[in-house]
């Protein structure tokens, strides 16, 4: 079995656990959310798999060298993280109606990875702009940021639409946890993936010196990573030094996995030195 076959079967196991979260909470069913539970446990376990194996193929092609350097291979690290950073969340709050937002953002990145005609799931040799020992270091800490962002849009997202039901007289916004849960989940996880993209910042800045003789060279990635760093750092401020909570935070939270994807999907259309990606 090839690693191509058990990321196309991850991609579908993503996307039923994201209807069996979905279900589980517009029906209030809570076997379908356990089933959710489990069925995301399995994607998550294929998509580790699928990545080692890639790892293994690289390495019988004589490229030995981890599968994080491409579109494709960025984009199933980056549902590896989603889920895995779900799941904890899953498991820290008692809650699997946040699955039902998580989830789908895991199935897209897979869906997107696999299904789009400009990506190509071919295994290459690095170019010498990646030929590092940063790699993974920086790879990694950006994505577990990226992950938690967008765990923390789910959330922003959940609870600007629980606060049109504030005092839970409709049947499915009911069902979703409280305004407080809420926004201090939102804030946990903007934190933790503000400490790895901050991590990640600096590890690309060792890297780009030793690739290319410059720690920073406001190439689009660059400077797109540092507006979505300050927006975050915007957002963290605006939390702890000014007391904002609720709608505010919220939409900075939107606002800022906007700016994730745009760094992540938008500048690779530009000209740049991370054109490459």
């Amino acid at each position: 079995m090839s690693s191509s076959l058990i990321l196309s079967i991850t991609t579908f196991l993503y996307g039923l656990s994201a209807v069996l979260y979905i279900g589980g909470w517009v029906f209030k069913k809570d076997g379908l959310g356990k089933a959710g539970t489990w069925t995301i446990i399995a994607a998550i376990a294929g998509n580790l798999a699928g990545i080692l194996m890639r790892w293994a193929e690289s390495y019988a092609m004589g490229y030995g060298r981890a599968p994080l350097t491409n579109l494709y291979e960025s984009l199933v690290f980056f549902a590896l993280c989603i889920g895995g950073v779900y799941l904890y969340i899953e498991f820290r709050y008692r809650n699997r109606t946040i699955g039902a937002f998580a989830a789908p953002l895991a199935f897209l990145a897979m869906a997107y990875a696999s299904l789009s005609p400009n990506i190509s799931d071919r295994i290459q040799p690095l170019i010498p702009a990646l030929q590092s020992n940063w790699l993974i270091a920086h790879v990694i800490t950006c994505f577990l940021g990226y992950a938690g962002f967008a765990v923390a849009f789910g959330a922003s997202i959940m609870y600007l639409i629980r606060k049109r039901d504030p005092d839970r007289k409709s049947g499915i916004l009911s069902r979703l946890p409280d305004l407080g849960v809420l926004d201090e989940l939102t804030h946990q996880t903007v934190m933790f993936g503000f400490l790895f993209l901050s991590i990640g910042i600096i590890t690309g800045a060792v890297w780009a010196n030793s690739a290319w003789g410059s720690y920073w060279s406001w190439d689009p990635k660059e400077t797109w990573s540092l507006i979505t760093w300050f927006i975050y750092a915007t957002l963290l401020h605006a939390r702890l030094m000014r007391g904002w909570h609720g709608d505010r935070i919220a939409f900075i939270s939107v606002v800022g996995f906007l700016a994730v994807l745009f760094t992540y999907f938008g500048v690779n259309l530009l000209p740049g030195l991370h054109s490459y990606a």
